[in-house]
C-alpha cells in the first residue's frame, strides 16, 4: 500500500445488496463513509495490481466519488483504471468496456431508478471481470471487509481532471479518460440493421425517447438522432443533470407521464421509450399501446432473429421469477431452454457465459443480452425498432401478432412504497406461515396448486438461493408473487406481482386491472396487505 491511512469505520449497515450499496447522498458524501465502503470493496477483491472501469449516472456526488475512488485505487495498487470522461458511464457501458478492455472488474457509481440529488439517493456497485454484477460469493467478502477494517488508504496526490480524453498517471497507476459512448455505440451498430432503422425514420417514422435527464441522454441523442437520423429533438430530457431535473428516472407509466401522454393522444408518434438513471431499464409505448416488460421480453425474445447479432436464433431465454410467463412460451415454441431465476441480474451470468441463454428480463423494466452482462435499455429499445423497420408493423400490430400466436399473459405489479419495515415485514410473515396449508384450498373459483418460498437451485455452479419471493399458483393458471424490494433507501417497498393467462382472443382487448379482478381479490384474502398495512391501494400500478 501507499499513500496514507486515514483510520475510520467501520460503519453499520454497508452490506451490499442485489444492486450494491445504496444509502441517501448525505450519507455517502458524509465523512470517511464513502471511504471505507471503498476499501472494503478493493481489499476483498484484491485490488493490487488490477485494471478496473470507473463511472457512473452523473447524479450529484458522482464527479466527487469518482475522484476519492482514483485516489484510493492509487494507494491501494490498483495498475490502471479506464474512466469515463466527467465521471459518466451508463452501467451497460461499464459492463462492456469491463469486457472490451479484459478488466479485472469496475466500480459503478449509481443508485440506478431512485431520485438523486443532496436530498437523493446514491450507490456504489462493484462489478466482475464479465460485466456483470458481483454474486453473493463477493459482496460477502465486501460487507465481511466493512465489519472489520479500521480505515482506509488513499493518495494526497489529487485525481486528474476527468473532463478531457487522454492518459493520464496518479502515483503509480495509469489513469485513461475515455469518451462515455463511443465504444458502446459501435457495439449497437454491430448487433443492429442500423440501415434498415434509418430507412424508416426516412420514410417519416416518428419516436420520442426519455432520458428523464439521467445518463442515456448522450447514448440516445448520439444513436438515435445522430447515427439513425431521427429528428431533432426526438430525445426528450436528453442533458444529465446532478438531481435528474427534480425527475424521478424511473421509466414507468407512473414517472415517465409526460412520454406515456404523448403517445397516447391523438397525434401521437409511432414509438416512445424512456429509461432510468444509469440506463439498464426500458419502458416501450406504441400509440395508442403500452407495452408491459415481461411482454415486451417475450415479443423481443420471438422476433430476435430479425437483427443480425441474433439471427443465429437463441441459446435460451431466462427470467426473473416474478415477471410473467409470457417468455416460457416464447421458448417452447423456438425449442430452446428457459430459466427462471431470483430477481436481481447476477443470476443471470452464469447461464450467460455458460451459453444457456441468450437474452434475459425482468419485470422491472430490465431487459438484456449476451452482449454485455447488464440489462440495457437502449439496446432494448434499439431491437424494437429494428423489429420494426424489418417487420413493417406497429407495436400494436405486432403485440396483437404475438397474442394470436402465444396468448396474452395479462400481468401487473403493485408497489407498496416506503412503509415501516416493521408493518411489510408483518405481511411478508404472516403469508409465509400459511403458505403450507394453501395447496389443495378453494379461493374464489379456482384452487391452489402451489404455494411456496421460491428457492434457486443454478445449473451452473450448483449454488442455492433461497427465500427468493413467495408464490402462489391458482389451477386456472393465474398467480401472484409478493417480495420486499432491495433498491429502496427509506422504509420497505412490498411489491406484489399479479399474473393471468388467457388463450381467448376475445379476451385479448381486456384492461389488465380489469383482466387480473379476481387475483388480486385473491392476493388481498390471502395476504391481507390493506389490513396489515393500512393501505387500500398501491403507490405505483405497472
Amino acid at each position: 500500500m501507499t499513500g496514507i491511512f486515514i483510520t475510520a469505520g467501520p460503519f453499520d449497515g454497508q452490506k451490499p445488496g442485489t444492486s450494491g450499496l445504496r444509502k441517501k447522498t448525505a450519507q455517502f458524501s458524509a465523512p470517511h463513509y464513502l471511504e471505507c465502503f471503498v476499501q472494503a470493496t478493493l481489499s476483498a477483491v484484491g485490488a493490487k495490481g488490477k485494471t478496473l472501469v470507473l463511472g457512473g449516472d452523473g447524479r450529484a456526488f458522482g464527479a466527487e466519488a469518482a475522484a476519492i475512488i482514483l485516489r484510493m485505487a492509487a494507494a491501494n495498487g490498483v495498475a490502471r483504471v479506464i474512466v469515463g470522461r466527467n465521471a459518466l458511464l451508463s452501467t451497460p457501458a461499464a459492463s462492456h468496456l469491463i469486457r472490451l478492455h479484459g478488466a479485472d472488474g469496475g466500480i459503478i457509481l449509481s443508485a440506478s431508478h431512485n431520485p438523486g440529488g443532496m436530498d437523493g439517493d446514491f450507490g456504489v456497485k462493484y462489478n466482475i471481470a464479465n460485466g456483470g454484477p458481483a454474486p453473493e460469493g463477493v459482496t460477502a467478502a465486501i460487507h465481511a471487509e466493512t465489519l472489520r477494517l479500521s480505515g482506509y488508504h488513499i493518495t494526497a496526490t489529487p485525481a486528474p481532471d476527468l473532463s478531457q480524453d487522454g492518459s493520464y498517471s496518479l502515483d503509480a497507476m495509469a489513469v485513461e479518460v475515455v469518451d462515455p459512448v463511443s465504444d458502446y455505440a459501435a457495439l449497437m451498430e454491430s448487433l443492429f440493421d442500423f440501415p434498415a432503422i434509418r430507412a424508416m425514420f426516412a420514410r417519416g417514422f416518428r419516436m420520442k425517447f426519455d432520458a428523464m435527464c439521467a445518463v442515456t441522454g448522450p447514448y440516445a441523442t448520439e444513436i438515435l438522432e445522430r447515427r439513425l437520423g431521427a429528428a431533432a429533438g426526438s430525445v426528450m430530457h436528453g442533458t444529465p443533470l446532478p438531481d435528474f431535473g427534480g425527475m424521478h428516472p424511473d421509466p414507468n407509466p407512473t414517472w415517465a407521464a409526460d412520454l406515456y401522454g404523448q403517445l397516447m393522444a391523438p397525434d401521437a408518434p409511432d414509438f416512445g421509450a424512456a429509461s432510468d438513471g444509469d440506463g439498464d431499464r426500458n419502458m416501450v409505448v406504441g400509440r395508442g399501446i403500452y407495452v408491459n416488460p415481461s411482454d415486451s421480453l417475450a415479443v423481443l425474445a420471438a422476433n430476435a432473429h430479425l437483427a443480425p447479432g441474433y439471427a443465429g436464433g437463441l441459446k435460451g431465454i431466462a427470467r426473473s421469477m416474478p415477471t410473467s410467463t409470457a417468455a416460457d412460451r416464447v421458448a417452447a415454441a423456438l425449442g430452446i431452454e428457459a430459466h427462471e431465476t431470483p430477481t436481481g441480474w447476477k443470476f443471470f451470468g452464469n447461464l450467460l457465459d455458460a451459453g444457456r441463454v441468450t437474452i434475459c428480463g425482468e419485470e422491472s423494466f430490465g431487459t438484456g443480452s449476451d452482449h454485455v452482462r447488464e440489462k440495457d435499455g437502449l439496446w432494448a429499445v434499439l431491437l424494437w425498432l429494428n423489429i420494426l423497420a424489418a417487420t413493417g408493423r406497429s407495436v400494436a400490430e405486432l403485440m396483437q401478432d404475438h397474442w394470436q400466436k402465444f396468448g396474452r399473459t395479462f400481468y401487473s405489479r403493485h408497489d407498496f412504497e416506503a412503509l415501516p419495515v416493521a408493518s411489510a415485514e408483518a405481511v411478508m410473515t404472516a403469508l409465509r406461515d400459511r403458505l403450507a396449508t394453501l395447496p389443495g384450498t378453494l379461493v374464489g373459483n379456482t384452487q391452489v396448486t402451489l404455494a411456496d418460498d421460491f428457492a434457486y437451485h443454478d445449473p451452473v455452479d450448483g449454488s442455492e438461493s433461497r427465500n427468493q419471493g413467495l408464490r402462489v399458483v391458482f389451477a386456472n393458471g393465474a398467480r401472484f408473487v409478493l417480495r420486499l424490494s432491495g433498491t429502496g433507501t427509506e422504509g420497505a417497498t412490498l411489491r406484489l406481482y399479479l399474473e393471468q393467462h388467457s388463450d381467448t382472443p376475445a379476451d385479448f382487448a381486456r384492461d389488465p386491472q380489469e383482466a387480473l379482478s379476481a387475483v388480486i381479490a385473491a392476493a388481498e384474502g390471502l395476504a391481507q396487505i390493506s389490513g396489515i398495512t393500512g393501505r387500500v391501494a398501491p403507490d405505483v400500478v405497472t
